[in-house]
């Protein structure tokens, strides 16, 4: 793809996002999250509070190889949370291998945010977005046969004196 085409998509994608949302609540920032997360949630074994905080990770995570930076406390406040909640929930969706935390140190500054890999949700919803892909090629199918299907014609039957007594209750005069 060319960088021009790229400028163009984008600005295309952009504009589709203020048409819907407006152009403040665009301008102020959006994310990316596959659906599959949300249609298959239950399925996924994921809560209202892990979407959200796979949410604010997505929300930190634009580049793939520049992984979400997010402190606990911070998505805590947002979410209006004990950050002991957040730590917990974090931790369950680790050893369900949703998530990989990185701790990230620095010299200076001692602790930092962790570092977040999604790469284990990424793979656990795979299959279910599969199977949603599966279940739209056969609604498209079905719908291309419907479209193409030869409609039954209706006979009509011509009427005759007999019929149209019968019907309107008339007799002929014999």
């Amino acid at each position: 793809m060319t960088r021009d085409v790229k400028r163009k998509t984008k600005t295309g994608n952009a504009r589709r996002t203020e048409n819907k949302w407006s152009k403040p609540l665009a301008d102020a920032g959006w994310i990316s999250f596959p659906s599959v997360f949300l249609l298959k949630q239950d399925a996924l074994g994921l809560d209202a509070v892990d979407i959200n905080i796979l949410l604010h990770l997505a929300e930190a995570w634009w580049f793939a190889d520049n992984l979400p930076k997010l402190s606990k406390s911070t998505i805590a406040r947002r979410m209006g949370l004990d950050p002991s909640t957040i730590r917990r929930r974090i931790t369950d969706l680790a050893r369900a291998g949703f998530i990989k935390r990185m701790t990230r140190t620095d010299p200076e500054r001692g602790q930092l945010p962790n570092e977040y890999s999604l790469d284990g949700l990424i793979e656990h919803a795979k299959p279910f977005a599969q199977e949603i892909i599966e279940e739209k090629k056969e609604r498209r199918k079905q719908s291309r046969e419907r479209a193409t299907r030869k409609k039954p014609r209706l006979k009509t039957a011509k009427p005759n004196e007999d019929s149209l007594s019968d019907i309107f209750g008339l007799r002929s005069k014999e």
